[in-house]
Formats: C-alpha cells, sequence, structure tokens
C-alpha cells in the first residue's frame, strides 16, 4: 500500500472523512487519520481524550494506478472538490506519495489501528526511559521530553520537510 497525503482543516478531519465517504460511495478509497489517546486533565476531572497524531493530515490509502505510482485522477478531483480540503503534498501540482522516513513514520502509527493507546515503559538505573510496547517503541531517538507525573513523553516528528512535536501517552510497568 502506499499514501498520499491531503491537508485538510484542522480539527475538521472527521468532518471531511464522512463527507467525502458519503458523497464519494463509489470510490472505494481508505482515508486514513491516526490518533492517539491521552489523559487529560480539566477543571480537576482526569478524562480520556482523543487526539490527531497529524493535525489536519489525512493519508489516502492506495494501489498503484497504471505503470507508475499516480494518483487516480477521480480520486484527485473527488478528494479537491470535497468542502474542507486544502491541498494535496507536496503540491497540488506535484502530487507524491509518501516515500522514505515519511513513510517508515506513517506506517508505525496505522499499524496501531485507528487509535495510539498508551506505552508500556519502565525506567532503568540512570532513570532513562526503556519502551517494553505500544507506540513509543521504535521511536526512542525523536523522544524530546519525559514528564512522570503526567505520564506522556514528548515527540519530535517530521513529515515531508515540516518538525512538530507530539505528546504520547504512557504507562509505567515493572522492570522486566
Amino acid at each position: 500500500m502506499d499514501y498520499f497525503t491531503i491537508q485538510v482543516r484542522t480539527g475538521s478531519e472527521d468532518k471531511f472523512i464522512k463527507l467525502f465517504s458519503n458523497i464519494h460511495p463509489e470510490l472505494r478509497t481508505k482515508l486514513v487519520f491516526p490518533r492517539r489517546r491521552l489523559k487529560v486533565r480539566r477543571v480537576g476531572k482526569t478524562v480520556d481524550e482523543l487526539a490527531p497524531v497529524f493535525p489536519g493530515y489525512i493519508f489516502v490509502e492506495t494501489e498503484a494506478y497504471g505503470t507508475v505510482l499516480k494518483l487516480d485522477p477521480r480520486l484527485y478531483w473527488a478528494v479537491r472538490k470535497t468542502d474542507g480540503f486544502f491541498r494535496f503534498l507536496k503540491s497540488n501540482q506535484d502530487v507524491r506519495p509518501l516515500e522514505g522516513k515519511d513513510l517508515s513514520t506513517v506506517r508505525h502509527f496505522i499499524g496501531f489501528g485507528a487509535v495510539a493507546e498508551k506505552s508500556k515503559v519502565w525506567f532503568d538505573d540512570h532513570d532513562r526511559i526503556v519502551i517494553a510496547e505500544g507506540p513509543l517503541k521504535g521511536l526512542e531517538g525523536c523522544i524530546v521530553k519525559v514528564d512522570k507525573r503526567k505520564g506522556r513523553a514528548k515527540i519530535k516528528l517530521d513529515l515531508y520537510d515540516d518538525s512538530f512535536s507530539i505528546d504520547l501517552a504512557f504507562e509505567v510497568i515493572a522492570r522486566t
């Protein structure tokens, strides 16, 4: 599977996916919007919240169209005409599938399903984080900050030429 990236209005990714699916049911295209579960404290209460891994971005899962990997023109125009669409990445004139590190990062999060749950971690003798399992596994080199009290690790991700930070939740387990 290959993935193309589209940028949509941030905060309305779910709305875009539903609208696209309702308008174009004949295009059996899978739109992927990876999310992460975090515990957030608001007004003295802790609640679970779903937050996007890549805010404002949706990934179009597709097979090769023709001999060269391109986006099907019917799909291209259907996506462009859907309300909330901003642009394809790299640009609308230069639509390219994800490749290299970008593709592996997106596949990493898609591999955990629709929602990336908490990672299981423990801390070694030098108080360094060791990831046993979960979405943080394999991203140890991307960790910028660890907040033990909140149970979050801030990681730095790159997508195309942009760099941004997100928090992923973890739970401390007994050392194995």
